[in-house]
């Protein structure tokens, strides 16, 4: 029951680590995050970390 949360949780942060790396790199714009190089960083460690476990997620459950 609980196998879905790993896949849910790293598209969650593949989305909201996309949103924050455009964010901080001045392309999306209209909030506090825009063209904050503080905001790009925390977006492309999470954009990455969400990758991470969402291929990890697909690779574990390939196995099964």
């Amino acid at each position: 029951m609980t196998r879905w949360i790993p896949a849910v949780l790293g598209v969650l942060m593949i989305f909201f680590g996309a949103v924050w790396t455009l964010q901080g790199a001045n392309l999306l714009l209209g909030s506090f995050m825009t063209g904050s190089r503080l905001w790009l960083v925390i977006g492309l460690v999470l954009l990455i970390g969400g990758i991470a476990l969402l291929s990890r997620t697909v690779r574990t459950r390939a196995r099964h």
